[in-house]
C-alpha cells in the first residue's frame, strides 16, 4: 500500500510516497534537484545528471524508477523517485551547500516514519503540530484529530472483518459519503474544489462531526451485525450513513442552511473568515 505526502524543506515542497509494504519513502529526484540547486530547469538537470551516471556506470541511478506523484498541474504523472538510501547516493553528485542539512532533515523524515510504526499516537502528536503551524482553529483541531482516531477504530473493524485496503475500503468509504451527503467522494471533493487533497482534512466542523457520526456508526452496526460478505458490509456502510443523514436533515430544518459546504481550507484562508471552523489563529487576531 502506498500514500502520499508532501514535506517541506526550507519553505520547499518535496513529493514522497510512503510504501508500508517494504516500509520505506520514495522521493521525487526533480524535487530534490529543485531543493538542492539553482537550476531553472530542475527536470533538464536530472536527466543530464542520469546521463552522466550511467555512463559512468552507476547502479543507483539504474536502480531509480519511476513512480505517479500529483503535479503542479493537479494531475497525476509519473516522475523519477529514490528511496532514501539511493537518494543520500544521489546527492553526493549534486554540489550544493544545502546537501548536508538536507540529508539531516531526509534521515529525521525516515526516523520518524519508523517511529510512528512503532507508537501511533506520535502520528496524531505531529498531525497537530503541523495544524497548528498552518493556522487551523484549535476547535477545528480538535475535532479533525477526533475524526482520525474514529476512522482508525472503523478501518480496524473493516480489517476484522476480512476487508481488503484498497478498493474495498474506498468503495464502502463512498458508500458512506453518498449514504449521509448525498455524494461520492469525487463529487464531494468536486464541490470543495479539491484534487488529490484530503477531503476530511477540509471539512468544516459540522461536516467533520457528521462524518464522525457515520464512521462510528458503520463500526457499532457492523459489530452488532458481524457482516460475513463485502456485499454486507456495503449495506451496513450505507446504514450508518443513514443515520448521519437523519440528524443532518434535521439540524438544516433548523437552521435553513445546508450542512455540506463547498468552503475547504484555502477558502478559508483567503477570504480570513472569523468562522470557528478552519479559521487560522493569525487571522483571528488580526481582526482584535
Amino acid at each position: 500500500m502506498k500514500q502520499d505526502d508532501i514535506k517541506i524543506f526550507d519553505e520547499q515542497e518535496v513529493r514522497t510516497l510512503w510504501d508500508s509494504d517494504h516500509e520505506k519513502w520514495f522521493i521525487s529526484i526533480v524535487d530534490v534537484i529543485t531543493v538542492l540547486t539553482d537550476s531553472v530547469d530542475p527536470t533538464a538537470y536530472w536527466r543530464k545528471l542520469k546521463q552522466r551516471l550511467k555512463a559512468e556506470g552507476n547502479q543507483t541511478v539504474t536502480n531509480c524508477h519511476g513512480l505517479k506523484m500529483l503535479a503542479k498541474d493537479g494531475k497525476m504523472r509519473k516522475t523519477d523517485v529514490a528511496d532514501t538510501e539511493q537518494l543520500f547516493r544521489l546527492i553526493q553528485s549534486i554540489p550544493s551547500p544545502k546537501a548536508e542539512p538536507f540529508k539531516l532533515w531526509l534521515a529525521q523524515v525516515a526516523a520518524e516514519r519508523l517511529d510512528e510504526l512503532q507508537d501511533p499516537e506520535l502520528t496524531i502528536d505531529r498531525a497537530l503540530e503541523q495544524y497548528t503551524q498552518l493556522g487551523y482553529s484549535e476547535s477545528w483541531i480538535n475535532q479533525r484529530l477526533k475524526s482520525i482516531e474514529v476512522r482508525k477504530e472503523l478501518t480496524d473493524e473493516w480489517k476484522a472483518r476480512d476487508l481488503k485496503e484498497g478498493v474495498q475500503f474506498a468503495t464502502l468509504t463512498d458508500i458512506i459519503y453518498k449514504a449521509w451527503s448525498g455524494k461520492s467522494s469525487k463529487e464531494y471533493k468536486a464541490l470543495k474544489g479539491l484534487k488529490k487533497e484530503n477531503l476530511r482534512g477540509n471539512m468544516t466542523n459540522t461536516e467533520l462531526i457528521l462524518n464522525m457520526l457515520v464512521e462510528a456508526s458503520t463500526k457499532d452496526i457492523s459489530k452488532a451485525t458481524k457482516p460475513g460478505t463485502f456485499n454486507e458490509s456495503k449495506k451496513v456502510a450505507k446504514q450508518g450513513g443513514n443515520v448521519a443523514k437523519v440528524a443532518m436533515k434535521e439540524l438544516e430544518s433548523k437552521t435553513s442552511e445546508k450542512v455540506v459546504s463547498k468552503l475547504n481550507a484555502n477558502s478559508y484562508l483567503e477570504k480570513n473568515k472569523l468562522e470557528e471552523e478552519i479559521t487560522p489563529k493569525a487571522s483571528r487576531k488580526d481582526k482584535k
